[in-house]
């Protein structure tokens, strides 16, 4: 990230505090990478392609970002309401809500570029203020009155990006601006203009730019006027009221102090509830419930709590019902067990398999699930249940007669996804055959000449070194309709017990029904 400074009229001039500061931060490695990584979140939404494919895609491309929603999809507040482990990142998306996920990675690439800076304390402060703004922020895009409201969240994560940089790199700047604010005697925007040279907003607007984050989340940093404020019109002030609001009730959740959280955020309801439309009921429950989301998004990313105190709430209670009470679960450290055999395959595929089935019954269930949800969620339970390396759903194009790759996962997955394409006349070769017979076929050791015969030249050339893999035809009324294919590098001597293959089969059962029902 390079943060353009200050240009100065008179070259003797003394720097500025911000000056000397961003270029501190333009030293810093890590910041490119993640100003990369939150660009390419936000672009999903925007993107033609499928936004949960992707979205999937982008979060398993990465191992700590995966087991971090994964640990998020399965602590007991989610928990309660599912009754089954998340096992796959398909599945979190279903369960928490597409834009859920997308604001929890975004938050969780935050924390993870800024949580071992020094003077910790102070940073995983405002971290976790960040965090807990961003799901207030999600709660008031679900009641909000305008289309894609769900950028709240975003704007409200990114609201005091100011602030986490400045304890990052200056702490003690930080710390002055601090102790001027606890005299009580002047606001936030005026303590960081006196000492830092700009206000945390505008800081926290350069650093937007240089990441390429939309106008629409960068224009909503900028503060509101004091006052009681009116409904506005359009979007964009709608988005700069909603991440004010969100900064404010978070900063009311962590303050510690006399008084319930709902009696410290009655000055909020003031000036923010005829904007806004909520009350004190809406905002009692809203309390809790950030709250209670807070601590288990800021246990998922192993931010250590320490003396940071968030709200009135007990950590050993559920919405009031002691956890002790709730029926037990897998946790998720049960589910993400890193024992492998040799050939990559979990030891305990078997516990993946029959998460993913039961994943699967609960998305048939509903009835907001798409078809090509459903088919990524079988797609990734195979890849990460039998350990492959690659994976994709192969599907004919009635108008060219080929089978072609619709969706793939795994490693150089989208090269090879390009590639993974075949003629729909009938053949010899081993993807022809187990369509034409309907049965599905688990190689432990490609390399045996009797299957190196049956392997056509398109496969040999596009994934040579392919040694172990699993073919499943999806055929309906003896109807071709394409199959699943998944592979790995290296032979997979453990074999298929019978007990995974019947899963197996299962999951696949589950999507051909769903596929009849259309």
């Amino acid at each position: 990230m390079t943060i353009q400074a200050s240009v100065h009229l008179d070259q003797h001039a003394p720097e500025l505090p911000r000056d000397r500061l961003i270029k501190q931060i333009n030293e810093e490695s890590s910041l490119p990478t993640l100003g990369v990584s939150i660009s390419k979140v936000v672009e999903i939404t925007s993107s033609s392609e499928d936004p949960v494919a992707k979205l999937a895609h982008f979060v398993l491309a990465d191992v700590a970002l995966t087991q971090k929603i994964l640990r998020l999809s399965n602590t007991i507040h989610y928990r309660t309401s599912s009754g089954a482990p998340v096992t796959t990142i398909s599945r979190a998306i279903f369960l928490l809500g597409f834009n859920s996920i997308k604001t929890s990675a975004m938050a969780m690439l935050l924390v993870d570029c800024f949580k071992d800076k020094s003077h910790a304390n102070s940073v995983r402060r405002e971290l976790v203020q960040a965090l807990c703004a961003s799901i207030v922020g999600r709660e008031m895009a679900a009641r909000g009155r305008f289309q894609d409201g769900e950028e709240a969240a975003v704007a409200a994560l990114f609201k005091n990006v100011g602030k986490i940089l400045v304890a990052s790199y200056d702490h003690p700047l930080y710390s002055r601006i601090q102790a001027m604010l606890q005299t009580g005697k002047t606001t936030s925007q005026d303590a960081s203009s006196t000492l830092l040279g700009c206000s945390y907003e505008r800081f926290g607007e350069m650093a937007l730019q240089e990441w390429k984050i939309p106008d629409t989340i960068i224009q909503s940093l900028i503060p509101l006027p004091g006052g009681e404020l009116k409904k506005v019109n359009t979007r964009a002030e709608w988005l700069r009221q909603v991440a004010s609001f969100s900064d404010a009730l978070a900063t009311t959740i962590m303050s510690a102090g006399v008084g319930t959280l709902s009696e410290k955020a009655k000055p909020l309801l003031q000036k923010y509830g005829k904007a806004l439309d909520f009350d004190q009921a809406i905002l009692d429950d809203m309390l809790i419930k950030v709250e209670t989301e807070t601590r288990q998004l800021a246990k998922s990313m192993d931010i250590a709590m320490g003396d940071i105190h968030i709200g009135d709430a007990d950590d050993n209670t559920t919405n009031g019902v002691p956890n002790d009470l709730l029926l037990q679960n897998y946790e998720a450290g049960e589910i993400q067990n890193d024992e492998r055999h040799p050939s990559g395959k979990p030891k305990h595929a078997r516990d993946l398999l029959l998460a993913g089935v039961q994943d699967v019954t609960q998305m048939l269930a509903s009835d907001s699930f798409k078809l090509n949800d459903l088919i990524l969620l079988v797609l990734e339970t195979l890849y990460s249940s039998m350990g492959f390396r690659f994976a994709t759903v192969c599907l004919r194009d009635l108008q060219t007669v080929r089978y072609v790759a619709r969706l793939a996962i795994g490693e150089n997955y989208q090269e090879r996804q390009r590639g993974f394409a075949f003629s729909g006349k009938p053949d010899q070769n081993l993807f022809h055959l187990a369509m034409s017979n309907n049965v599905d076929l688990m190689i432990s050791d490609a390399s045996v000449p009797k299957i190196q015969n049956l392997l056509p030249d398109w496969h040999k050339q596009l994934l040579p070194d392919a040694r172990s893999f699993i073919i499943l035809p999806l055929v309906i009324q003896k109807k071709s309709l394409g199959l699943f294919y998944a592979d790995r590098d290296v032979n997979a001597d453990e074999g298929v017990p019978p007990d995974e293959t019947a899963l197996i089969k299962t999951l696949k059962s589950q999507l051909l029904a769903a596929m009849m029902r259309g």
